[in-house]
């Protein structure tokens, strides 16, 4: 394929994307495949000629569609939709063809000012205050790495990097067992180890960890002689929508000198509703937020919003620059190469800056809050149903439920057959956690091009596939 059959092939994948998307009520949400069919049907070896692109996208259709799970399908109810708005997805074939390594300023000037301006726009949009700056991330993932090895680095007077962790004190990270397994993964990535993140109790509604026992640890570590360095608090904890209250931990954050990292993956969208602001009530003291707009936002995955009250942690943390790296001659150039951990960076920004012109502030809080009001409404209907138990009342559009009839002998394996149930008929899709020991299912909504009678469909598949159990 050359630039000139691009621009057919260009068209014809347009015109498969609007037909795709067009049709995703008629297609099961989850992929209805068994474990290996997909590779059975892949070539064991390379093909050594070239073959022809319609070749090529024809066996796409055929044997690679079938296999996959449908995150754009308005009935994607699981995990939290990783969404793509039409006009984000139409930038991102800007971005690709442009194909711009954008890690230091003279590399992609417009690219680095651009990614400036829309994480300024968020800024105010969720309303933080004018003190926090920002970079965008691939993920919320690599956003609670780079925070906690900026912690990591804060609380050690930054010789971690330079003399390494053998002979430094013992760090301690505090965090409820309600956050996300990132954090988890960062703590263990960045040296700290597991046994040293020390889970906080929590205490009630939203589950947030019960700040006089996170003050009590802090002080009976560093009796121990461990060094805390830091606490990761979350607003809209994955699992259940577990909230810790921020105004409070902040207070003992500054108290003790500790890094505070604040993570609100999906949630965070949600704060361009004033309405919902309270949420994260003491945020203005964090000394790290992250949230995702390729989550509840519509921008294509992979886009991340990391914004730093201070980011002079962070860039002393990451920022290493050889000669060949430099940028002669342009003083006040901003290089976020220095902000993330990989030096490559794509131009994440213009999908934003599309996407927040198109659709407006006003049009994208609406979305949100209609997917709010509908699952409050399904959290209701359910609640309604002989059988059903509303586990956690909804946090913005996530709640979660079980189905635990009075007469059931083994609730935990009657939900789980009940997710299966639901997930092999294909009307929508769920998925399960565990809260206290008890095997709930999660209804998240978030889908972008999600309506109303997507919500009627839930609540009837649910019950449909509850009645089909036989209880």
């Amino acid at each position: 394929m050359d630039w000139k059959d691009f621009a057919h092939w260009g068209a014809e994948a347009a015109r498969w994307a609007a037909e795709y998307h067009d049709t995703l009520r008629e297609r099961p949400v989850r992929a209805q495949v068994a474990p290996g069919e997909i590779l059975a049907q892949l070539p064991q070896a390379p093909p050594e000629d070239a073959e022809p692109v319609a070749a090529i996208f024809d066996d796409f259709k055929r044997v690679i569609v079938p296999g996959m799970t449908h995150w754009q399908h308005p009935r994607f109810f699981a995990y939290f939709p990783a969404n793509a708005a039409p006009v984000s997805a139409f930038a991102e074939v800007l971005v690709n063809a442009m194909a711009a390594q954008c890690m230091l300023w003279q590399t992609s000037p417009a690219a680095t000012e651009l990614e400036t301006r829309m994480m300024d726009w968020l800024r105010q949009a969720t309303g933080l205050p004018q003190a926090f700056t920002g970079v965008i991330q691939d993920s919320a993932s690599t956003a609670t790495l780079a925070a906690v090895l900026a912690m990591r680095e804060r609380a050690l007077g930054f010789a971690g990097n330079k003399d390494g962790l053998p002979g430094q004190a013992r760090l301690r990270v505090y965090a409820s067992a309600e956050v996300h397994s990132s954090v988890d993964r960062a703590v263990r990535y960045a040296g700290i180890g597991q046994d040293n993140l020390v889970r906080v109790p929590v205490a009630g509604d939203l589950r947030g960890m019960d700040p006089e026992a996170l003050r009590r640890m802090i002080a009976e570590d560093r009796a121990a002689g461990f060094l805390p360095a830091g606490i990761v608090a979350a607003v809209g904890g994955t699992g259940v929508g577990a909230t810790d209250p921020l105004e409070q931990v902040a207070a003992i954050a500054r108290d003790k000198g500790l890094f505070l990292h604040v993570d609100a993956a999906w949630a965070g969208a949600a704060m361009i509703c004033p309405e919902h602001r309270a949420l994260w009530a003491g945020v203005e003291h964090a000394d790290s937020v992250v949230f995702n707009p390729h989550k509840w936002l519509g921008a294509q995955f992979d886009c991340s919003a990391h914004f730093l009250r201070d980011p002079d942690a962070l860039v002393r943390t990451l920022a290493m620059k050889p000669e060949y790296l430099r940028t002669v001659g342009q003083k006040g150039a901003r290089d976020y190469s220095d902000w993330s951990i990989p030096l490559g960076r794509r131009f994440r920004a213009l999908k934003l800056w599309f996407l927040i012109r198109a659709h407006g502030l006003a049009g994208l809080r609406q979305m949100i809050r209609d997917h709010v009001r509908w699952s409050r409404e399904l959290a209701a209907r359910l609640a309604r149903q002989p059988g059903f138990e509303i586990v956690t009342e909804p946090v913005l559009s996530l709640f979660a439920f079980r189905y635990a009839p009075e007469d059931a002998p083994d609730p935990d394996a009657l939900t789980l057959s009940l997710l299966e149930a639901i997930n092999d008929d294909g009307r929508i899709y769920l998925t399960h956690t565990r809260l206290d020991g008890a095997m709930v299912l999660r209804f998240q909504a978030g889908a972008f091009t999600m309506t109303a009678e997507d919500v009627d469909v839930a609540f009837q598949a649910i019950r449909d596939c509850a009645a089909g159990l036989g209880r």
